[in-house]
């Protein structure tokens, strides 16, 4: 029987963190299929690394072991100092979840119950205050949380999708504008007054 990358996206984390170098569980899941390394994912730790093995019966040796347990984190959360965001919207772009709301130069707070504490809104913030925060448990749901990464892509699909097609219609309509113009140019060196 041969394994989907369906079957391995269900064993991942869903923190779509990257830190696989993939954009996401489900392109690692896909890469896994295709033959590439099981042991790229820090957030899912020995846990995820053996259930990824057993899935595709294969013996994980206890150096891979090693590694994957030194790389392993805490599950975090992020948390914004609100006395100190600037509302520049960055965290909410790079947030892979949509976990972040809030909008230009307001607020932005993180629904804990969404957060997958990915950390890749940290960077992106130009005053630093976003903390991520060491939990006992992970407060979020993979499954809830593959639903939210889902969506956010079908939807930046969709707005580049969008753009292009206006793009294309700004090139028409520059076009035409440009034909007329010149039409008009013809008729003037025709018919000087």
């Amino acid at each position: 029987m041969r394994v989907t990358a369906e079957q391995i996206d269900a064993l991942l984390p869903q923190t779509q963190c990257g830190q696989c170098s993939y954009g996401g569980c489900m392109p690692y899941a896909k890469a896994i299929v295709q033959g590439e390394a099981i042991n790229r994912c820090p957030p899912g730790g020995v846990n995820t690394l053996s259930a990824l093995a057993s899935l595709m019966n294969k013996l994980l040796s206890e150096p891979e072991k090693a590694v994957i347990a030194s790389q392993a984190k805490p599950p975090l959360q992020a948390l914004v100092r609100t006395d100190e965001c600037i509302g520049c919207t960055k965290c909410i772009q790079a947030c892979p979840v949509d976990a972040i709301v809030g909008a230009a130069k307001q607020l932005h707070v993180v629904l804990s119950s969404e957060c997958t504490g990915c950390g890749l809104c940290v960077s992106p913030c130009p005053v630093d205050c976003i903390d991520m925060l060491e939990l006992a448990n992970p407060s979020y749901q993979p499954a809830k949380a593959r639903q939210r990464f889902n969506a956010k892509q079908t939807r930046l699909q969709k707005l580049k999708a969008a753009v292009a097609i206006e793009q294309i219609n700004d090139k028409a309509l520059s076009a035409k504008r440009a034909y007329i113009q010149a039409a008009i140019e013809r008729v003037k060196n025709k018919n000087p007054l």
